[in-house]
């Protein structure tokens, strides 16, 4: 079985499985792969990575493509979701241009930067909801760095 990732004309993404390439070939062109959206027939498939699982050692993240290259790959979006996810693509990196990694010790970071324990610097990394919710409540300024567009969907 094959899953593919699928955009239909009007730049709704989905996921379907076939048995083979023919297959998904033969219902598309037969008309009876449609979007579960839309219902349009005019679907294409999107961008896919291969999923390779390696036992010699530990997976590293994908690389990021180059948002040129990806929104190219993708002429069934709309432009206005080109327009929105390249915004995203600059403001996440304009962020990780200009402020610290701080990783999973944001919060304890970011509190003590609040309570002047620490030179104040943008940083970023992760926390939990409840742990921005934490931060939040105790008047501290964060928020969410927009995630990376996933260009298949």
């Amino acid at each position: 079985m094959i899953r593919y990732s699928l955009v239909c004309a009007a730049g709704h993404g989905f996921e379907s499985w076939f048995p083979s390439s023919d297959s998904f070939d033969d219902q598309a062109a037969r008309g009876l792969v449609t979007c579960p959206v839309c219902d349009s027939p005019k679907v294409a498939k999107g961008l896919m990575a291969p999923s390779l699982a390696r036992t010699d050692r530990a997976r590293a993240p994908d690389p990021a493509p180059g948002p040129d290259a990806a929104l190219a790959a993708l002429p069934m979006i709309a432009e206005p979701e080109r327009r929105l996810r390249a915004m995203l693509r600059a403001v996440r990196a304009r962020v990780e241009a200009t402020a610290e990694p701080v990783g999973a010790r944001f919060p304890e970071e970011a509190r003590k930067i609040h309570y002047g324990e620490s030179a104040e610097r943008p940083i970023y990394g992760q926390a939990s909801p409840e742990e921005a919710r934490a931060l939040i409540d105790e008047g501290i300024d964060v928020a969410p760095l927009p995630p990376m567009p996933d260009d298949r969907n």
